[in-house]
C-alpha cells in the first residue's frame, strides 16, 4: 500500500511536458576556468563510443560495427592498449555471418556497475536494421565470466531500433535503456528478464529538430532518445534527445508502474540545454552533458546552473561518460566529422579531474 501511495502522489505530483523548441539562451549560463585533459587511450581506424570505469578502476570501451573492419567490439583498456573482452572468440563476428548468443554483433554501450560489465548489443549492425533480438549481456568481473544474458522481447523494441544507453537502477530492481533508432524508452526488470516499452514516438523521447550544426557543417542524421542518466539525490530518471535541446525528468516509480497515460502525463521538462549525445550524475547531483555544437562538455549544477566545464580542441564529440576517483572519463567518437573511411583517423579517451 505504501509504493501504491508513493506513485499516486508521484504521478500527481509531476508536470506533463509541453511542445517547444529551442537552444537554451539562459543567461545564467556562465564559463569556468577549463580544467586540464588527459588522453588515456587512442584507436586508430576504430571508432570507440563507451566508456566505462569499474569499481576497481578498470576501464571497458566498445566500438559499434557501424561498417565493416571493426576488429574488436568490446575491450578492456590495459596500459592505453585495448585487449578483447572477455576473449577473441565474443568479438570475432563479421558482418554476414551466423548469430548466436555467445559473440557481440552491434555493441553500443558499456556499463559497469557494482562488479558487473553490462555490455549492450543492440543486433543492428550498420544501422540496417535489428537482425536478431536484441541482448544485454552481464559479465561478473571477478571472473570475466557471462552471468546473465537478457533478451528483449518483440514488444520492446521495432525493426528500426537502436537501443543506445542504459542506467541500472538497482533500489528499484529496474534497468531503463533508451532508444534513439525509433523514438522510445524501455524498461527491463531485472529479476524476471520482463522488458517493456514506454514514451513511444512521444515528444520527450522523439527528435526535435532535423539537423545540428557542428563546426559550421549540418548534421542531418536525426537522433531520437539518446542520453539517460539517474540522479542519486531526486532518484529520477533524466534523458534526452541528440537532436534536440530539451531535458527531461520522471519518477522512476511511475516508469514501473504507470499506465501508459499516467507515464505520458509524469514527463517533467527540466530545461534548455545544448544537443548532447552521453550524460553523467556525479555524487553531488551535478549533470555533465556534451554540447556536440560547440565541441564542449557542459556542467548543470544542482542549483540548475549551467556552465561550459570543457571547451575546445580535446573535445571532439563527447560519447559517452563515466566517473571514477572523482575523474571523468570520455569518449571522442567524431561522429560528425566521418564522412568516409576512417583508416586514418584517431578516437579517444580522455579523463579530466572534476
Amino acid at each position: 500500500m505504501k509504493k501504491v501511495l508513493l506513485i499516486a502522489l508521484s504521478i500527481a505530483s509531476l508536470t506533463s511536458c509541453k511542445k517547444e523548441v529551442k537552444k537554451n539562451t539562459e543567461t545564467k549560463e556562465k564559463v569556468v576556468v577549463a580544467p586540464a585533459v588527459t588522453e588515456i587511450a587512442s584507436f586508430k581506424g576504430q571508432q570507440v563510443t563507451g566508456v566505462t570505469v569499474s569499481t576497481d578502476g578498470r576501464v571497458f570501451v566498445n566500438f559499434p560495427r557501424w561498417r565493416q573492419g571493426v576488429t574488436t567490439a568490446v575491450a578492456e583498456v590495459k596500459k592505453g592498449k585495448p585487449s578483447a573482452f572477455p576473449n577473441d572468440s565474443w568479438n570475432n563476428w563479421e558482418i554476414g555471418k551466423k548469430v548466436s548468443d555467445s559473440v557481440f554483433v552491434a555493441v553500443q554501450s558499456v556499463v559497469a556497475f557494482e562488479n558487473d560489465l553490462y555490455v549492450l548489443d543492440t543486433r543492428n549492425p550498420e544501422f540496417k536494421g535489428v537482425i536478431a533480438p536484441p541482448k544485454l549481456f552481464v559479465f561478473d568481473l571477478s571472473t570475466n565470466k557471462l552471468k546473465k544474458t537478457y533478451t528483449f522481447p518483440e514488444s520492446s523494441y521495432h525493426k528500426d531500433s537502436y537501443i543506445n544507453d542504459l542506467r541500472v537502477d538497482k533500489e528499484n530492481g529496474s534497468i531503463y535503456l533508451t532508444d534513439s533508432g525509433h523514438a522510445g524508452l524501455i524498461v527491463l526488470n531485472m529479476e524476471t528478464a520482463e522488458a517493456k516499452r514506454v514514451l513511444d514516438n512521444n515528444i520527450a523521447t522523439k527528435a526535435e529538430v532535423d539537423h545540428l550544426t557542428i563546426d559550421g557543417q549540418a548534421f542531418t542524421n536525426v537522433v531520437h532518445s539518446d542520453g539517460i542518466a539517474l540522479n542519486p539525490l531526486d532518484k529520477k530518471l533524466y534523458f534526452h534527445a541528440l537532436s534536440g535541446y530539451t531535458l527531461y525528468a520522471i519518477d522512476p516509480l511511475v516508469l514501473i508502474h504507470g499506465t501508459d497515460k499516467e507515464i505520458a502525463q509524469s514527463v517533467e521538462k527540466i530545461a534548455k540545454t545544448s544537443a548532447p549525445d552521453g550524460m553523467i550524475y556525479n555524487n553531488n547531483g551535478d549533470l555533465y552533458y556534451g554540447d556536440l555544437e560547440q565541441n564542449a562538455i557542459m556542467k548543470r549544477d544542482v542549483n540548475g546552473v549551467i556552465s561550459i566545464f570543457v571547451k575546445g580542441d580535446e573535445v571532439k564529440w563527447p560519447d559517452t561518460f563515466s566517473i571514477y576517483n572523482n575523474t571523468l572519463y570520455y569518449t571522442n567518437s567524431r561522429i560528425s566529422e566521418v564522412n568516409g573511411p576512417i583508416d586514418g583517423m584517431s578516437f579517444t579517451v580522455n579523463t579530466v579531474k572534476l
